[in-house]
């Protein structure tokens, strides 16, 4: 008996079809049928002159690739996971997430210069908050400019235009085997990534019995318990794309280590907490954090 085509849904980029070959990769290790890829392009792909908080936030990446999986015209959407706000979309359940990349963030620079020896007023081409208050405490000297973009226009407009370096996700560089051009890599605890950033995720209709029984099989139980405990503290802050946060989180041996920054509105104040409990209780411990970031901020960051 032939079994039914499986349709996976991704943004068009370079990047993101990386991302789903490695999910069909994955799926065809429990699934002998034909397994499709379908491009799809999202609002946040167009619009590149403006953050995406302007048009809508992060979730921009995402509405269209929902919208063909509610309708039925794909079975399975992959996503970066960092791009995914915390708020479900109804009918819609992630069922799977593979196993992390490399978290962390990295840096490119004209002149291959670390980024302690980049000169004063050094312009830093970014799209996040997070990264230039984080970047800002370390070097208040330097200037930030709004870059947008897939990673290889970004490196393009760097040595085009007016940028003396660009801060990415090492995860992007690794997957287009561009990290010979990585000129500085920052450790986790010294640049708090985002929340699920490394992540892929398999999103699927919440029926669907037939393919989040596959996706099951797939799914990397480490990488769940951290991007569910990551989550859990972007819920709690209630956080969108113009929240300057970080979160991250590690396993060592049967615990998980969390810690969190969040900054004011306009990155002058950090607030900064970690908490450690059992693997068995990740849930509570994202919910411990975001609600002590919560508390001491205020809601000044908002």
């Amino acid at each position: 008996m032939n079994k039914k085509k499986i349709i996976i849904g991704s943004r068009g980029s370079k990047l993101a079809i990386k991302y789903a070959e490695l999910a069909i990769k994955e799926i065809k290790k429990y699934y002998s049928g034909k397994v499709e890829l379908k491009k799809i392009v999202t609002k946040g792909d167009k619009i590149l002159n403006c953050r995406t908080s302007e048009i809508g936030g992060k979730g921009e990446f995402i509405k269209n690739i929902e919208k063909e999986l509610i309708l039925k015209k794909i079975d399975i959407a992959v996503h970066s996971l960092k791009d995914m706000p915390y708020q479900k979309t109804p009918g819609l359940v992630i069922s799977a997430f593979l196993k992390r990349n490399p978290p962390n963030e990295v840096m490119i620079s004209k002149n291959n210069l670390t980024f302690e020896n980049l000169k004063k007023n050094s312009i830093i081409g970014t799209s996040s908050f997070r990264r230039e208050f984080q970047l800002k405490l370390l070097r208040p000297d330097l200037r930030f400019k709004l870059i947008r973009g897939n990673i290889d226009s970004r490196i393009k407009k760097m040595f085009k235009k007016k940028y003396d370096a660009i801060v990415l996700a090492k995860a992007g560089l690794k997957f287009l085997k561009l990290s010979n051009l990585i000129t500085q890599e920052f450790d986790c605890n010294k640049i708090i990534p985002a929340a699920g950033q490394g992540i892929i995720s398999l999103q699927a209709r919440k029926n669907d019995i037939r393919i989040n029984k596959i996706l099951k099989k797939i799914n990397h139980k480490d990488t769940s318990i951290r991007a569910i405990a990551e989550r859990k503290v972007l819920k709690v802050l209630k956080g969108d794309c113009s929240t300057a946060v970080g979160i991250y989180s590690k396993i060592k041996k049967k615990n998980l280590i969390l810690k969190a920054e969040l900054f004011s509105i306009d990155g002058k104040i950090r607030y900064y907490y970690k908490h450690t409990d059992k693997l068995k209780n990740a849930i509570n411990i994202g919910n411990i954090v975001g609600k002590y970031l919560r508390q001491k901020s205020k809601f000044k960051y908002r």
